[in-house]
């Protein structure tokens, strides 16, 4: 693991759970598995906050524990999975454009408590929507279940793994740590729930704390709630699928942009005919027929058996490869090839080649000529030094300089191909290339070290208008709590006066800069994961 990783895990988990947390999982990151007794001696914490915290890290799957042959319990962080909090907005934004509203409520519930039951999911997100209805409006609880069941039925949401049902001798002792466990089957069963009801609104003061008093009174008479039916059935998102969707997405782009519209059309037909049965880690989806891809085309494309088999025709003969022809029963088999499709912004486009996240890079840090014979090399894969300048058409000193800087930052490798078997320099070819995995990891290591300074970046300015911000919190409050009373609108109008001319412009600007801040580790994130995606398939390449 980089220091820039650790750097930005830690970051994340100290804006999302605090410095106790962040201890522990800064702790399990630097020194790897290790048992709470000596997870305890390192933080200097007290043993049970490291319990508490571990257990918070656990809920949200940042940490896995393992039970040891001795019998001791090792935990472990996670830190993939630490980096996807990095990714949460971009997983509640999609949830949204798909399911709506409920569907957006729903997986930010899900990421905002690691698991949830299903009851309890659909609960607090009709409350929330009914929050913001008007008055008189209630979300009914039927409506939020069937947005639930059509996440699980689409793979967007599974159930967390549980303890496997066992008989046990009543003499055995219990194992130090559960060890839970789910059949790919059951991951995405729904169960039959009959949850009737509908979101309520919150309460005033008066009321929450008369709720309150009756739910003490309840607990020391030794009354108990009722059971919600799915007790003991968690869900989680799948943050796998929406890897998926995000592929998917990205690939119907590029054939859109390489052939056009029909075309990809077509492919994303084809994807969303397999997105549930396709494995996350395969390299082609399910073989489809053309009989089956013409049935399922949508309603606004009028094109003929005829037309879609010349497209599949022309998309599997492209070079690049995006459809492959499996056999020839129903018409045609067909499958969208998700391995190299998901290397797309690496792989050769036709003329001349472009690399979207390393040309820019190139061009801000070394120029437009390092970037010609970056552009160069990936044409030519290998070229002596005399040919970079030939071709490239850069006088001999500036070309070995560039060549030589890009080589220091990994950009570009030396390859000798020696004439004789002594290796002697003047019977010897040395010939430029680019390393493209190694440039792509280059690249990687620096959007993370662009999104920790980003969010460090955020922090400091949080903190030098921690005064303002907590000033306007106060004065927002009270105009709340006077609007609710029914208060005039000069009173209202003197309160907000309380914030003065220069005061108001400070927070926009600050306001500004935050939302710049925040929408720049969007797109450094869109980076990483198209770099993670390359990486990935470049790996899993036969």
């Amino acid at each position: 693991m980089t220091q820039a990783e650790l750097r930005l895990c830690s970051l994340l988990l100290q804006e999302h759970f605090g410095e106790i947390v962040e201890k522990v999982g800064n702790s399990l990151l630097r020194t790897g598995p290790r048992p709470l007794r000596l997870l305890v001696g390192d933080t200097g914490l007290l043993p049970d906050q490291v319990k508490k915290a571990l257990c918070v890290l656990i809920q949200h799957n940042l940490v896995r524990y393992e039970v040891q042959p001795r019998g001791s319990v090792e935990y472990e962080a996670r830190s993939e999975r630490i980096l996807r909090i990095l990714r949460y907005p971009r997983y509640i934004y999609t949830a949204k454009t798909l399911y709506g509203d409920p569907g957006e409520l729903l997986v930010e519930e899900l990421l905002l408590h690691g698991h949830l039951s299903m009851s309890c999911a659909v609960a607090k997100v009709a409350d929330r929507l009914t929050e913001t209805m008007e008055d008189g409006k209630t979300m009914d609880y039927s409506e939020v279940s069937s947005t639930f069941v059509r996440l699980a039925d689409t793979h967007f949401i599974q159930r967390c793994p549980m303890v496997p049902e066992s008989p046990q001798s009543a003499k055995a002792p219990p194992p130090p740590a559960p060890a839970l466990a789910i059949a790919e089957k059951d991951m995405y069963i729904v169960p039959r729930l009959n949850l009737v009801g509908k979101g309520k609104r919150r309460h005033s003061c008066d009321e929450e704390e008369e709720g309150e008093h009756k739910a003490k009174r309840q607990k020391q008479e030794g009354g108990t709630s009722e059971t919600p039916p799915d007790d003991g059935i968690y869900w989680q998102v799948n943050l796998e699928r929406f890897h998926q969707h995000f592929r998917d997405q990205a690939l119907v782009s590029a054939v859109a942009s390489r052939m056009d519209q029909t075309s990809s059309e077509v492919v994303r037909t084809m994807l969303r005919m397999s997105e549930v049965t396709t494995a996350s880690g395969a390299s082609h989806t399910q073989p489809l027929s053309s009989n089956e891809i013409f049935r399922s085309l949508p309603a606004g494309y009028n094109i003929g058996k005829q037309v879609l088999d010349q497209y599949l025709a022309l998309l599997a003969d492209d070079p690049l490869e995006f459809v492959g022809k499996s056999g020839d029963s129903g018409g045609g088999t067909y499958t969208v090839s998700i391995l190299w499709g998901g290397t797309w912004p690496y792989r050769a486009p036709p003329s001349p080649v472009q690399h979207p996240s390393l040309i820019p890079l190139l061009l801000h840090r070394f120029g437009s000529r390092c970037a010609r014979i970056f552009r160069l090399l990936l044409r030519k894969k290998h070229l002596e030094q005399k040919q970079v300048e030939d071709f490239a058409m850069i006088p001999a000193k500036e070309a070995k300089d560039m060549l030589y800087r890009m080589l220091s930052e990994n950009l570009v490798s030396l390859q000798e191909i020696p004439k004789t078997p002594d290796h002697a320099p003047s019977r010897t070819f040395y010939l430029y290339t680019v390393n493209v995995m190694a440039a792509a990891r280059m690249l990687l290591h620096r959007c993370y070290k662009s999104v920790a300074n980003l969010m460090e970046r955020r922090q400091h300015e949080m903190r030098e208008n921690k005064r303002l911000l907590e000033k306007s919190q106060r004065v927002e409050a009270i105009l709340a709590s006077m609007q609710a009373t029914g208060a005039e609108a000069a009173q209202l109008h003197e309160v907000e006066e309380m914030i003065t001319g220069p005061e108001r412009q400070q927070l926009e600007t600050l306001k500004r800069n935050v939302n710049k801040i925040d929408a720049s580790e969007n797109q450094v994130d869109e980076t990483i994961f198209v770099l993670e995606s390359f990486i990935e398939s470049t790996m899993k390449k036969p």
